[in-house]
């Protein structure tokens, strides 16, 4: 049987997804990370690179060793534009990443609670390059939109470097998640193909540097603290899946 794979059409992503399409035994679709979120839980792919908040928002994960989209610092590709001189009203948020929403909401009641009017409002959006023309307080916008998007005299948040500054960790915005009963033996292989090509096509991801790939032991701590504050803020309820250490 064909291997169903799923990946993000965002420029971050391609480092880990180099080849897919053209990989013998599987069929590769490109979609939103909350798509594809709604494609796993469903039982149509057996992986996909999704927002790593859905490892504790759903039961039965196993997650790919090694592999995500992460920072040290900044992303680049995850910002939020504050209107400046206002407090936060009003939030508009991409809804594409699970993950980069969740971090959000963390940073407002953990970090930036002092600058957050009661009645806090949340609202979707389509994605825009131009945050300034929306009338919210604050917008959020990830991926290409994310990285390109003209502030126009908004206050910018990388939102990657917000949780440095929080938690002095990295953070992992995105995993490769498996279905419950998928084949690890015969996805990683695949998956990790698909890394050995992305590295052989160099800086293609935008971020000049800011995502890395390759997950270390410091980033893993970084998931695990994720994952314990969405907990405890309400924002996810499953049991963490078992995360393999760096080389085993």
């Amino acid at each position: 049987m064909h291997l169903r794979i799923g990946g993000v059409p965002y420029g971050v992503g391609a480092p880990l997804l180099a080849g897919l399409d053209r990989e013998p035994g599987v069929v590769f679709g490109a979609a939103p990370p909350t798509e594809l979120i709604d494609r796993l839980r469903a039982g149509e792919l057996d992986a996909a690179l999704v927002s790593s908040v859905e490892a504790v928002r759903a039961p039965g994960y196993a997650i790919a060793p090694g592999l995500g989209i992460a920072c040290k610092r900044e992303i680049r590709s995850v910002r939020a534009f504050r209107r400046r001189g206002a407090p936060i009203r009003s939030v508009g948020l991409d809804r594409s990443s699970a993950t980069s929403v969740a971090l959000l909401q963390l940073l407002l009641a953990r970090v930036h609670h002092a600058e957050v009017a009661p009645g806090l409002e949340f609202t979707a959006i389509a994605p825009t390059r131009q945050p300034a023309d929306l009338p919210h307080d604050l917008v959020l916008l990830i991926g290409d939109h994310g990285l390109t998007a003209d502030p126009g005299g908004r206050e910018v948040w990388d939102l990657g470097t917000e949780w440095h500054r929080w938690t002095g960790l990295p953070f992992v915005f995105a995993v490769w998640l498996l279905r419950p009963g998928a084949d690890l033996a015969r996805l990683l292989p695949v998956l990790q193909r698909a890394r050995a090509a992305g590295r052989r096509l160099g800086a293609i991801d935008g971020t000049h540097g800011a995502a890395h790939y390759d997950l270390d032991a410091d980033d893993l701590r970084g998931l695990e603290r994720f994952w314990a504050e969405c907990r405890e803020l309400g924002l996810a309820t499953a049991a963490a899946p078992r995360l393999p250490q760096p080389g085993r």
